[in-house]
């Protein structure tokens, strides 16, 4: 049994949505063609690269998931008059620099799999995956110095030097188990909610958004990213290698602090840490139920669920600032998707 250290101040105490009320297929059920054309421009992009790059490119396209980014843009623009070729070519725009980043952040984390099938990195090797990566950040940039004025170029530039930026503060700050939340989350806004808030703020304006709905819209999108990020931190440690389709417990592997193992220190005596850091000083996958034994004692998983919780609240606040309009319910129910995946970690 560990014994409780000093008690951190309350979270909040905001219920985790435990009954069913919102499903992807019927949130992205208004921008399906929107995605299509998305993903068919994707595709042609891709195709368009060096003939000896293309497959790379195409292994790391193929493994997009749910293009939530890209679904944001297209819902943002419906809440504000509708999508348009502009919007199409802003959410390829960012999910070539999500591509990107997770080329990247796979080789950092050392992850071998992702939505099952090996990570560019492991298929082939870390030098590959980067200079992929890099050709899609490149790639992001020239399609946003089309556009007419420098606004999208200056917007999509300075999003990925802040989601770079949140990388090199989250890396500089691996092994630090006395990581404080302001500090994470901190770093999950750039790192994570930064994109998220740039695909709200492009698909809004590039749809004739009034500014007070771009900012609110950017707003949303901030919040629900950091929500996500948070979501998938914990997937990393709670979920299941076989259902989540990705290697698990990557971050703690490498020294990274999320936020249920800095509730865990915050809590725990100070011994917990510092045997949590011989830990991981020389980690191994089966170290991963001691650690999970450890969070299930403090709680830290309904914890984290509680500010996540309380976090996509913020989102929906901000929803107000828009025109009526029923697509606005789609980005209500995303939180509510989100809010539903998070409390399934504690059913299972």
């Amino acid at each position: 049994m560990l014994t409780a250290g000093t008690q951190t101040s309350p979270l909040p105490d905001t219920p985790i949505t435990q009954e069913v009320t919102a499903e992807w297929p019927e949130i992205v059920l208004s921008v399906a063609p929107f995605l299509d054309e998305v993903q068919q421009e994707l595709a042609g992009q891709v195709a368009a690269f060096n003939p000896e790059i293309a497959p790379y490119a195409e292994y790391a396209l193929a493994n997009q998931g749910k293009q939530l980014r890209a679904t944001l843009t297209g819902l943002a623009a419906n809440c504000v008059g509708g999508w348009n070729d502009s919007v199409i070519k802003a959410a390829v725009i960012i999910e070539m620099v999500h591509l990107a980043t997770l080329l990247h952040d796979d080789i950092m984390d050392g992850t071998e799999l992702r939505r099952n099938r090996p990570t560019l990195a492991c298929k082939w090797d870390n030098t590959t995956a980067v200079l992929v990566g890099d050709c899609l950040f490149a790639n992001a940039l020239r399609l946003a110095a089309e556009f007419p004025t420098t606004d999208v170029c200056r917007a999509v530039s300075t999003a990925t030097r802040t989601v770079c930026s949140g990388e090199i503060i989250q890396s500089h700050q691996r092994g630090n188990l006395q990581l404080g939340q302001v500090e994470y989350l901190n770093a999950l806004r750039m790192k994570t909610g930064e994109l998220f808030a740039l695909a709200c703020e492009l698909g809004a304006s590039l749809a004739g958004a009034e500014p007070r709905e771009t900012r609110a819209l950017r707003e949303y999108g901030m919040a629900l990213g950091t929500a996500y990020q948070v979501y998938d931190d914990c997937l990393d440690l709670f979920g299941s290698e076989a259902e989540v389709g990705k290697s698990l417990g990557t971050d703690i592997a490498s020294g990274k602090a999320t936020l249920p193992v800095i509730l865990l220190c915050e809590q725990a005596d100070p011994e917990v840490a510092a045997q949590l850091g011989r830990m991981i000083e020389k980690w191994d996958a089966g170290q991963l139920n001691i650690l999970r034994g450890w969070l299930a004692e403090f709680n830290t998983l309904e914890q984290s669920q509680s500010r996540l919780e309380a976090v996509l609240a913020d989102a929906r606040d901000v929803l107000g600032e828009l025109r009526e309009s029923g697509h606005r319910g789609a980005l209500k129910e995303l939180t509510q998707f989100l809010a539903q995946q998070s409390a399934r970690l504690g059913v299972c």
